[in-house]
């Protein structure tokens, strides 16, 4: 499955079968679902994880909380759209896995 097709499937009821957590996380984020995304992030305890927490909280506008799980992720926050993060997130989640 290519970033693309992943996007394609938020029209979907359910994230794709097999993605890895960071990826339904970023997933349910997709379906505007954030508090299904941070339920996933908070339980991941990798790099990537961090990273989609921080993005989170980003969109959440908690700007301290976002800096500490960017930092965590070994990343700085931003300073574009939230939606370029998104996909810049997706297929650098796909280049991982």
């Amino acid at each position: 499955m290519s970033p693309e097709e992943f996007k394609a499937t938020l029209t979907n009821e359910m994230p794709p079968a097999g993605i890895p957590a960071s990826l339904a996380a970023m997933w349910y984020e997709g379906k505007n679902d954030w508090e299904q995304a941070h339920t996933i992030a908070q339980d991941l305890p990798t790099k990537e994880g961090a990273w989609v927490h921080a993005y989170l909280h980003r969109k959440e506008g908690d700007a301290w909380n976002a800096n500490y799980w960017y930092q965590r992720a070994g990343r700085t926050m931003p300073d574009y759209s939230l939606e370029k993060e998104w996909e810049e997130m997706v297929k650098a989640l796909f280049n991982i896995f």
